[in-house]
């Protein structure tokens, strides 16, 4: 951070037990970071404090235009829930009434895009403007942690429903906020999925990538192919080392697994748009298969046998380059996938592709030969340009991880990159949409802490809270047009070692929450120490959702991990 921003002034408010302390530093004595920090995560781009607060009582009206119903009805449910007050909605003009909530995308700035907003809290009203309802979606999640944090309690209690006056003008700095579970290692029930959703929408996250298939379960019903959740999404024990008892994803006959019906599928991506979060889902291909191969092995090289129960990282379970079967087949699955997931993105996985299989396979021998590739990774590089070009046919954009670029053509036209380990330098000055997510700072299935003794199981390596606040997903020397490649970033959460939605969120929070500052609020704003104070009110509101995060420890601990 710059002089110049050290040696501004800036009010730093936080809340302790329950009322607001106004503490006045110098931007030196915070270490540079935010001007006007309330306990809000993550902080919102500008913050101007007013005298007074808004009182809301058991006579507050919310009022909303057509747009804004959805989000004034999401905003009710919660309020009621804690306050008991009954919140009677109706419909709004332009200008707020007395002792009013207003949400309406009337007279907002069109300069605040697609996901900003303004918040304006006199002592006589409440008003939050945006142009479009995701904005104002995220504008009441700013509202609600201006509240006390009881605000999200499952049923009323006796707090004092104040919110300071401020006006906040806010839209997030990356467009690609994003979460990743992994549900083939294990599996986790539709609610605990919108469980799930319900935390990215209280930190402004915005794109879900459901991991649905791997080497050790396909999780997602295909009705072409029945076998594939018929045998794929099971195996016969929970593996991995772990306690049976760790996980409840048991079948009646005592296999471990389970799937999504269709059915389920739309449940989960209709929840997921109310709260303006798009569902990206993964197929892997063409490695990382051996669940599909273990219901039809004829679409390996080999012909199989092939198993789920597997711990390996990267099994042998790789589909046949060389067979036209193969295409077939892939081709009537994500036609089954395209109809259930609306967004425009599908995710086909292509990393850690074992190519023994293809060397030593006649027809894949055969392919190269008629296609004039040199090596194996080239023939990935033609299996995926296939599917891209099928993907694109139907108006959806190709999204895989960093081996993708590893062809020496780079990525196939308008593909996405997952940067995991690295390439984003490359797709995106060759003018490829990037998504940052190395696995030094976002894979959360690495360790909170190098002090074991108390932390579960996980993938090895540090990842502690402080790193994650310190990922910066723009790369260093990216000229201006690069620079916009950069779309966002986001977790992953590996779920090898996380059998239950418990030990999902223990691993997710509260490093999620520093992610979402990251990828929502401005790099000049980013600052550990007003971070860390703010987390520990917003701590209270996951106690009170029922979100079982990691407790913390001090400051310097969570910085040394």
């Amino acid at each position: 951070m710059s002089d110049r921003f050290n040696s501004r002034l800036g009010v730093y408010l936080c809340a302790l037990l329950g009322g607001l302390t106004v503490v006045t530093l110098s931007m030196r004595q915070m270490g540079g970071g935010a001007i006007q920090t309330l306990p809000l995560v993550p902080l919102p781009a500008h913050i101007e404090q007013r005298h007074g607060h808004f009182l809301m009582d058991a006579h507050t009206r919310l009022l909303v235009d057509d747009a804004a119903r959805g989000t004034g009805e999401y905003l009710a449910d919660r309020l009621r829930q804690s306050t008991g007050y009954p919140l009677p909605i109706s419909a709004s003009a332009t200008n707020p009434a007395g002792g009013c909530i207003l949400l309406t995308t009337n007279q907002a700035p069109a300069s605040l895009g697609p996901e900003g907003y303004t918040l304006s809290i006199t002592p006589d009203s409440v008003v939050l403007r945006a142009p479009n309802a995701a904005g104002l979606f995220y504008g009441v999640q700013t509202l609600l942690q201006l509240f006390p944090p009881e605000v999200f309690a499952s049923a009323p209690t006796n707090a004092a429903w104040r919110a300071p006056c401020l006006q906040i003008e806010d839209q997030p700095r990356f467009h690609w906020r994003g979460l990743m579970l992994d549900v083939s290692r294990h599996f986790f029930t539709k609610s605990e999925v919108e469980q799930v959703l319900e935390g990215m929408a209280l930190h402004k996250l915005n794109m879900f990538h459901w991991h649905l298939t791997d080497d050790q379960g396909w999780r997602i019903e295909i009705k072409k192919y029945p076998r594939l959740t018929e045998v794929g999404a099971w195996r016969k024990r929970i593996g991995f080392n772990l306690d049976p008892k760790s996980s409840t994803a048991y079948g009646p006959d005592g296999r471990y697994g389970g799937f999504y019906t269709q059915d389920d599928i739309r449940e989960v991506v209709a929840y997921a748009a109310a709260r303006h979060i798009t569902v990206v889902p993964e197929i892997e291909m063409p490695g990382h298969s051996s669940a599909a191969l273990a219901a039809y092995p004829e679409l390996s090289c080999s012909g199989g046998p092939y198993s789920t129960d597997s711990a390996d990282d990267a099994s042998a379970g790789v589909y046949c380059a060389g067979k036209e079967q193969t295409f077939e087949f892939l081709e009537n699955v994500l036609t089954e996938v395209m109809a259930l997931f609306p967004g425009p993105y599908i995710h086909i996985g292509g990393d850690e592709v074992p190519k023994l299989n293809w060397h030593d396979c006649p027809l894949c021998r055969a392919r190269m030969q008629h296609e004039g590739l040199p090596n194996e990774r080239e023939l990935e590089a033609y299996f995926v340009r296939r599917i891209n070009t099928f993907l694109q046919a139907h108006g959806r954009t190709l999204l895989g991880w960093s081996e993708l670029g590893q062809s020496q053509n780079g990525l196939p036209e308008n593909a996405m990159l997952m940067d995991w380990i690295g390439g984003a330098r490359a797709a995106a000055t060759a003018g490829h949409d990037v998504v940052r997510c190395p696995n030094d700072s976002c894979y959360f299935d690495l360790y909170q802490s190098r002090d074991r003794t108390h932390e579960p199981a996980a993938a090895g390596g540090d990842l502690p809270l402080s790193k994650v606040y310190a990922f910066e997903p723009i790369l260093h020397g990216l000229d201006s047009a690069s620079r916009q490649r950069i779309v966002g970033a986001q977790a992953n959460l590996w779920t090898e070692y996380m059998p239950s939605l418990a030990s999902v969120e223990y691993m997710e929070f509260p490093r999620m929450c520093a992610l979402a500052e990251v990828v929502w609020s401005p790099e000049p704003l980013r600052n550990w120490q007003s971070f860390w104070t703010r987390l520990q009110v917003h701590l209270q509101r996951l106690d009170l959702l029922g979100i079982k995060h990691r407790r913390l420890g001090t400051p310097y601990e969570e910085s040394i991990g």
